[in-house]
């Protein structure tokens, strides 16, 4: 294998160990088993756990793209911003082994890098950062193509999606709720935020006596 081979090799045996015992459970040495490698080599590639699981959530991003790309081509085109966004949402939510991996190391990278100084050094908001821009560029062309109400604060709606979309993912996750009935509250929730503009009745003046 070549390097990024490597790279790549190490990062996805932390992906499984993780999914096995928590990200909380990894260690460097656990991951050099699991990879078929010695602890040194994954040390030459990886110095610090903390750099082994940023760069897991890259390539957990990096992968999650590329099904969401899968989704859009699998759409009518052109692709309508509700179904632009739905497809979105529906690849955030923990609904087979991939997509749970990721948002199973996703939600425990969060919750660790509020205590480790190491982690919480690592531009994690990065990602999310890109998704919201993202998020809020799609609902500024619908503003612009006359199909969201150019009244709504874009770039605050983008937020709620993707915290609606984080929210229901981790209900998945822990088995509050079925994907199903995630996609359903999804649908509704886009569903009034994409609602025809009622129709404005003309303002007759008043005659004057």
């Amino acid at each position: 294998m070549d390097h990024a081979q490597r790279r790549a090799h190490v990062i996805d045996a932390l992906v499984r160990v993780a999914a096995a015992e928590g990200l909380h459970a990894v260690r460097l040495r656990a991951v050099a088993a699991e990879a078929g490698m010695s602890l040194n080599l994954v040390q030459y590639y990886f110095e610090t756990k903390a750099q082994l699981l940023h760069a897991a959530l890259e390539r957990l991003e990096q992968q999650s793209h590329a099904r969401w790309s899968a989704r859009l081509d699998g759409l009518p085109h052109p692709v309508t911003a509700p179904a632009f966004i739905e497809a979105f949402l529906a690849e955030a939510l923990p609904t087979d082994e991939a997509s749970r991996a990721f948002h199973l190391v996703w939600t425990s990278y969060a919750v660790l890098a509020m205590t480790d100084p190491e982690l919480a050094a690592q531009p994690f908001v990065e990602g999310p950062d890109r998704l919201e821009r993202q998020l809020t560029d799609v609902l500024e062309q619908a503003q612009r193509d006359g199909a969201l109400d150019p009244l709504r604060d874009a770039a605050a709606e983008a937020a709620h999606l993707l915290s609606l979309g984080h929210g229901l993912g981790t209900s998945v996750l822990v088995g509050q709720r079925s994907a199903d009935a995630a996609m359903e509250i999804l649908r509704a929730h886009l569903g009034r935020l994409f609602a025809p503009l009622p129709a404005v009745e003309g303002v007759r003046g008043r005659g004057r006596g």
